[in-house]
C-alpha cells in the first residue's frame, strides 16, 4: 500500500511543476497537472466522438501520458537540445513494486510507441489541449500565439483531432459563456420595454 501512497504523491507533484514552454511563448502558464487534466478530458470527447476505440484506454493513457515528468521535469524542445531525460529510469522507478505497475508502464509505452488508434488519439487529445491553451491567449490580444499556432496544428493526426482543431479555432475563447450572458441581457432589456407582453 504505501507505494500506491507514493504513486498517488508523485501524481500530485505535477500540480507543482510549471509547463516550460509556456516562458518560451511569452504569455500563459499551466502546471503539468493542469495539462494532463485538459488532454483527459478532450480525450473523453473524442471517445465519445469515436466509440469504436477502448474509451478507458484512451483516457486513461491521456491522464497518465506526464506522469515522468514529476520526477524528470517539463523539458520543451529547446531544452531537448541540451538535456537528456533518462525517461525509461523514470518510468522503472515510478512501476516498481506497484500492483498495477505493468498496467500503468503498458500505458505510458503505448503513448509513446504512438501506433494504437487509442495512442494516435491521446497524441492529437495532447496537442488539442495546447491549441486550446493558444487560441485562448490570442483571443486575449497576445501575438506570440499566432506564431505557434499553425505548427502545433500540423502536428495532428486523427480525423477527430483535426475536425476539433477546426472548431477551436472558428470560437472565441468566451464565446461558451458570454453569448449567454448577452442573449439574457437582451431578454431583460426587452422585458423592461415591454413588462406586460
Amino acid at each position: 500500500m504505501s507505494r500506491i501512497s507514493d504513486l498517488l504523491f508523485q501524481a500530485r507533484m505535477l500540480k507543482a511543476i510549471p509547463r516550460s514552454g509556456f516562458g518560451f511563448l511569452g504569455a500563459g502558464r499551466e502546471s503539468v497537472a493542469d495539462h494532463c487534466f485538459s488532454t483527459a478530458f478532450i480525450a473523453f470527447v473524442m471517445s465519445c466522438m469515436e466509440p469504436q476505440i477502448d474509451a478507458l484506454r484512451l483516457i486513461s493513457m491521456s491522464l497518465v501520458h506526464d506522469l515522468t515528468e514529476a520526477r524528470i521535469g517539463d523539458l520543451n524542445s529547446v531544452q531537448k537540445e541540451y538535456v537528456t531525460a533518462d525517461e525509461a529510469k523514470a518510468l522503472d522507478d515510478t512501476v516498481s513494486d506497484l500492483p498495477f505497475g505493468d498496467t500503468l508502464a503498458g500505458l505510458i509505452d503505448e503513448y509513446e510507441a504512438n501506433r494504437s488508434p487509442e495512442a494516435r488519439l491521446a497524441h492529437d487529445a495532447d496537442q488539442l489541449a495546447l491549441i486550446l491553451d493558444l487560441k485562448a491567449l490570442s483571443d486575449l490580444g497576445y501575438q506570440s500565439p499566432s506564431k505557434w499556432l499553425p505548427p502545433v496544428v500540423r502536428r495532428l493526426r486523427t480525423e477527430s483531432g483535426k475536425q476539433l482543431a477546426e472548431e477551436i479555432l472558428k470560437t472565441e475563447w468566451d464565446a461558451w459563456w458570454l453569448d449567454r450572458l448577452l442573449l439574457l441581457e437582451q431578454e431583460i432589456r426587452v422585458d423592461r420595454k415591454h413588462p406586460n407582453s
